[in-house]
């Protein structure tokens, strides 16, 4: 999601000395995150494929990684360590930073559908690269809770006699595996609209990749 309310440019400096706004810590974090759920996004459907949750729907193997079960596995257990431990730092750096609260908050339903009208009509500036609109910040919100739902029903799956509380909670092992799958088809769906605002707004890129 790249749409920017318009906001001035900030007084002083020239564009050769532009202000910070993504720091090393968040663009770090940031793609490495990307990298973990591209990874278990792509070895979770191969695990899928060795038992379907929807009979007679298969992913193509051609865009699946692990190229077999015990492999997918090897590749899914390995990516979601790095979301983990990569997850909490950016979770931990930006509650602690304060940039949560900035950047995220206040967010309202008619903020929302406001601003998505704009989007929409194509009135919604993109002149502030440091500012996110309504419609983004209800998007990364909604990603963070994805991916918490993601992680909460990977553990029933993968260790569901440890945690039968949280099975429960679940619906049991066999709802936690449509849990699973419903998240990740949204965390992807997210991913992909993700990437065509970035396409529309490629300087959104340049700003995560230099931080200016």
């Amino acid at each position: 999601m790249t749409a920017q309310h318009s906001h001035p440019a900030p007084a002083g400096g020239s564009l050769g000395r532009a202000r910070i706004i993504q720091p090393v810590w968040l663009r770090i974090s940031h793609w490495l995150n990307a990298l973990a759920v591209i990874l278990m996004v792509l070895s979770g459907w191969r695990i899928y494929d060795a038992s379907p949750v929807f009979k007679g729907f298969m992913i193509p193997p051609g865009i699946t990684l692990g190229g077999w079960l015990g492999g997918a596995l090897q590749w899914h257990f390995a990516a979601m360590w790095l979301l983990f431990f990569n997850g909490l730092f950016y979770l931990v750096m930006n509650v602690v930073t304060g940039r949560f609260a900035r950047k995220l908050f206040p967010v309202s339903p008619r903020a929302i559908l406001g601003d998505l009208r704009l989007a929409l009509t194509g009135r919604l500036s993109h002149n502030d690269l440091s500012h996110y609109n309504a419609v983004q910040r209800f998007a990364y919100l909604f990603a963070i809770v994805d991916i918490a739902v993601l992680v909460l029903s990977g553990l029933v799956i993968w260790k569901s006699v440890q945690f039968p509380l949280l099975r429960e909670l679940m619906g049991g092992y066999d709802t936690a595996r449509v849990v699973h799958f419903v998240a990740m088809a949204l965390l992807v769906g997210f991913v992909v609209v993700h990437v065509a605002m970035v396409a529309l707004v490629p300087r959104s890129l340049l700003t995560m990749i230099r931080g200016r």
